[in-house]
């Protein structure tokens, strides 16, 4: 969608919804779900989540009772379920990009409003876990505090108000459905993060559509920009994977003519989902052969339609031989962009490329080369 056509005018303040937004509240609910749904003799799939994203607790726990079938009142189900995730609610992660977002925000003096589906009383519970947050919001609305939820546009309207700014000045930022539905009905411009995949075909309302909070350009909407990227590159907090290298030479070496050295994801389900797709770099390690620059991608793979999100690291390195089996430790410390898709495989390669000339060039400066050294990679 092109900005210059959606944009209608700069925004003075930010409306930002909290939960599949700023913190993965998906997984922890998916968790619970997951352990209370088998004393019914049920099974969680999460083919409900799209159904209940960015819905109201009751509406959320009436999709939930009525689909399954569970012998029970949405009332019952509310008071075994909400003391499972209040004890869980601790272990919430903000998703990547949350803290950067409304850290720079509250520097830079620009209003901001959370306003969520959740009551205000579970809203206050939720960020309570996050150092900092509070302090980051002028205004809080839950969904207890207006006549109807999302996707009415009462919660944003309200949100406004508060600010004392105009919907039109607003700038709603949202990862579900209901919520886009409801800023736009708000008459706020919309940006959208689905937080679940594959799924972008469905926001077409929104005025932007970005993979990830990484990935939001605020000067786009008028507001201070970031000055934290190096070379096309976003430093991030660094994680590390590591496992035995299981394919990547097949498809990658035959076809794109790129040696990968894919990563098994059994044991990285819960990093899959922290790290929204898309392409990223850092350092490998091979107990045997060295320590090598590797540019890495994260996701689907949309030209090839992969069934399973992938990690798939490219070691920028001239190897000749394969390494299946081997150890491979990985330390990733920077982003590069969201994952796309290609009209064509020569303009797929000539990205990659890309990606490794960036990750190569940005690998030598001092914010990344100090990884290098870390003792994880040869352990």
């Amino acid at each position: 969608m092109s900005m210059s056509n959606s944009l209608k005018k700069l925004t003075s303040c930010v409306l930002i919804d909290l939960d599949g937004t700023l913190i993965n509240t998906d997984g922890v609910v998916g968790d619970i779900l997951r352990k209370y749904l088998c004393k019914y003799g049920k099974q969680w799939d999460g083919r409900e989540s799209l159904k209940i994203v960015g819905q109201t607790p009751l509406e959320a726990a009436t999709t939930i009772v009525e689909d399954y079938g569970l012998p029970c009142k949405v009332d019952e189900f509310n008071s075994e379920f909400y003391p499972l995730f209040s004890a869980q609610m601790d272990k919430i992660k903000s998703l990547p990009g949350a803290n950067r977002l409304i850290r720079h925000l509250k520097v830079h003096g620009v209003p901001v409003a959370l306003a969520s589906n959740s009551s205000r009383a579970n809203i206050e519970s939720k960020i309570s876990h996050h150092e900092g947050w509070k302090e980051c919001f002028s205004v809080i609305v839950g969904s207890d505090e207006v006549s109807k939820g999302k996707p009415s546009p009462d919660i944003f309207l309200e949100a406004a108000k508060r600010l004392n700014k105009d919907p039109e000045d607003c700038l709603v930022i949202e990862d579900s459905v209901p919520g886009v539905m409801a800023g736009k009905a708000a008459g706020t411009n919309v940006i959208a993060v689905p937080s679940l995949p594959k799924q972008t075909h469905l926001y077409t309302s929104a005025d932007e559509v970005i993979n990830s909070l990484l990935d939001i350009r605020p000067e786009k909407w008028g507001l201070p920009p970031f000055q934290d990227w190096i070379e096309n590159t976003l430093p991030i907090d660094p994680w590390h994977i590591g496992g035995p290298v299981i394919k990547g030479f097949g498809r990658g070496s035959k076809v794109l003519g790129i040696p990968t050295a894919n990563l098994s994801t059994k044991d990285y389900a819960d990093e899959l989902v922290e790290h929204p797709s898309g392409v990223y770099f850092g350092w490998a390690g091979l107990a045997t052969r060295g320590v090598f620059k590797m540019v890495m991608s994260i996701g689907w793979n949309p030209y090839f339609n992969n069934k399973e999100k992938t990690i798939e690291p490219w070691l920028l390195h001239d190897f000749t031989e394969d390494f299946y089996g081997e150890e491979l430790r990985l330390i990733i410390v920077g982003y590069i962009r969201p994952e796309a898709n290609f009209s064509s495989l020569e303009s797929l390669i000539a990205k990659i490329h890309e990606d490794r000339e960036v990750a190569e060039k940005a690998l030598d400066l001092p914010t990344y080369v100090k990884f290098k050294d870390d003792p994880y990679l040869t352990k």
